[in-house]
């Protein structure tokens, strides 16, 4: 209710033929002259203007500084002639030139401060249009912007699995494979997570967005990936590229190394430890070999490792008990 009137008062003044707002200009007068006159008779002496200044001030705030100017001089002269002695005449003498000169500033006052306040709220009205204009435009150019970020990403993905079909070596060939799929990843991510808003990313849908498309890619159907996160995280703008691609090696890693020859379970873990954000992939699978360094692992894994330092947090991978592996990563403030 407060929002439409705000609006209704935008509109304002109303712009109506002339002789529409003459009408009702002189309906406002006629109206206070009949409740000046139905209260006369409980009226002290010396109040003759005092139900003829709304008349004046709702013309003018309704249909601006003409119509008030026209009910400040019928008003006036319905005073004059009604309420001012001797009455049911024009005289005039000292005493009436002096009432006069008063009701003149008081509604000469009321007339500018209506008028400057309309104008006031038409040029706000006006500038709150054009920065509404500006806001789309800004969104319009940003998802066209992410778009084309996107596209070209994906083109660059589809040009290394192209040219991997022209080399012979089998370690090549896998670089450019993971290459390329964390290329189209990144593109992925670009195009759902960023928002013109600045507004962060909600880290239940994100998260789930993300670990089915991890789970469709690889074409497994014998993994399953199970998510707890609570509701209502949102995940900062800043963070989002690179915890997604810490979570898509996490799973990656599981799928590939944890169940290479048989399925399981693999459950992402969103938790909050005071200001800290942990987010853990477990899976049930074969478990790390007993040798297993993390400065010595894959490439993914240094990528998970560098990602996080870049967030200022830290990343682990070490076994699980009774089976399996865990992945942790410590994100200070990311989310909230």
């Amino acid at each position: 209710m407060q929002r439409k009137n705000f609006h209704f008062i935008e509109r304002l003044p109303l712009v109506l033929p002339v002789w529409q707002a003459a009408t009702l200009t002189t309906l406002f007068c006629l109206g206070g002259l009949v409740v000046r006159l139905m209260v006369d008779h409980v009226m002290p002496p010396g109040y003759p203007f005092v139900t003829f200044f709304p008349a004046v001030i709702l013309a003018s705030f309704l249909f601006g500084v003409r119509p008030g100017v026209y009910a400040a001089l019928f008003c006036g002269l319905l005073s004059w002639y009604y309420f001012i002695p001797p009455r049911t005449s024009f005289a005039f003498d000292r005493g009436t030139m002096i009432a006069l000169a008063f009701y003149t500033g008081v509604v000469v006052v009321d007339i500018l401060l209506v008028h400057f306040m309309q104008r006031a709220n038409y040029h706000l009205a006006a500038e709150r249009e054009h920065s509404r204009m500006l806001a789309e435009n800004r969104e319009l150019l940003f998802h066209e912007l992410q778009h084309r970020v996107s596209n070209n990403l994906q083109v660059v993905a589809a040009m290394l699995a192209l040219q991997r079909r022209h080399i012979a070596d089998e370690r090549a060939c896998r670089a450019l494979d993971d290459a390329a799929a964390r290329t189209a990843l990144v593109g992925r991510i670009s195009r759902a997570l960023y928002d013109p808003s600045g507004a962060g990313q909600g880290m239940e849908a994100f998260l789930r967005t993300l670990t089915t498309d991890i789970m469709a890619a690889s074409g497994r159907n014998d993994v399953t990936v199970t998510l707890q996160a609570p509701a209502g995280v949102s995940l900062e703008m800043g963070a989002a590229v690179p915890l997604a691609l810490v979570v898509a090696e996490a799973v990656n890693n599981a799928i590939e190394h944890g169940f290479a020859t048989r399925g399981g379970t693999i459950v992402v873990t969103l938790q909050q430890d005071g200001d800290a954000t942990v987010l853990t992939v477990a899976d049930d699978g074969v478990g790390l070999p007993p040798d297993f360094e993390p400065v010595d692992g894959s490439l993914g894994l240094r990528i998970a490792h560098a990602l996080a330092m870049q967030l200022g947090g830290r990343f682990v991978l070490e076994p699980r008990v009774p089976c399996g592996a865990i992945a942790r990563l410590e994100l200070p403030g990311a989310a909230h």
